[in-house]
């Protein structure tokens, strides 16, 4: 099950009533225990979005819009609200479009610079020309994503662990249409389940990793996905851990998580914005 999990697969549900409202219930000491902020992230914001056609077709991805305001611009308001400062659009399909939207970042209150992909690069091909400009830990987030990942969390478990990388999972729970049978190896049948759910943990798209720690796994033009980067960090030895939040989240792939999301939003704005 890869992160792209998605309404087609059988069994997928949307998030249940139950768990909307302890997303949308505000964490009553998140900022009284943060942690020193994370100031720099790279946001990969350069896909085609050909899951989400013919939206894209006029749009990238990352300029889709939920109400009023564009997926990517939700993203970068809750960066900064967990205290990022400088961030790097890697930029490839209708880049021009993203550029004039949101400049130097000024709007926001962030600084916004932009590394451009002259072909596509993978989910963490960028980084092999952007690692050398950052110093420390710093985030790295997919642009089409909608959360209410607690990020100031996922920075004190990375801080406290002295993790080299961490990786925001979130559990997702499937229900075959079907009964399973298991047989042995004379054809008898020796279990049958009644339409079981699996759980499994998926990558959120949201990481967090240490500089120095993955500059020698990177090469500037390298097409390179996440999971072969955590990979080579795990088979050096290095300590990547996960970080699990019982929260909210949706990958913005197809037209139907994009309706869904448009719902979600307008439920509780400000809760995806990460202000109060």
């Amino acid at each position: 099950m890869d992160r792209h999990s998605h309404p087609d697969v059988i069994g997928f549900e949307p998030p249940q009533p139950e768990a909307l409202e302890r997303a949308f219930s505000p964490r009553s000491d998140a900022k009284a225990h943060a942690p020193r902020p994370i100031q720099q992230a790279v946001v990969m914001a350069g896909g085609k979005g050909t899951r989400l056609y013919p939206y894209s077709a006029h749009f990238p991805k990352p300029l889709i819009p939920l109400g009023d305001m564009p997926i990517l611009e939700l993203l970068l308001r809750r960066l900064k609200f967990a205290g990022v400062a400088d961030i790097v659009l890697a930029v490839g399909h209708l880049r021009h479009l993203i550029e004039a939207y949101f400049g130097d970042g000024a709007s926001l209150g962030v600084n916004i610079r932009y590394k451009g992909e002259d072909y596509p690069l993978g989910t963490a091909g960028a980084l092999g020309a952007i690692v050398d400009e950052l110093d420390g830990d710093f985030f790295v987030t997919n642009g089409d994503l909608l959360t209410t990942l607690d990020l100031d969390g996922m920075v004190r478990q990375h801080r406290e662990t002295g993790a080299d990388a961490s990786v925001g999972v979130f559990q997702r729970n499937v229900k075959h249409e079907f009964g399973l049978v298991e047989v042995d190896g004379e054809r008898r049948m020796i279990a049958y389940y009644e339409k079981p759910q699996d759980s499994y943990l998926i990558s959120m798209g949201i990481y967090i990793l240490n500089a120095n720690a993955v500059r020698p796994h990177l090469q500037a033009n390298e097409h390179l996905d996440m999971p072969q980067l955590l990979l080579r960090m795990q088979m050096a030895g290095k300590d990547i851990r996960c970080f699990q939040d019982d929260c909210v989240w949706l990958d913005i792939g197809r037209p139907d998580d994009f309706a869904l999301a448009q719902k979600m939003f307008e439920k509780d704005r400000q809760l995806f914005l990460g202000s109060s």
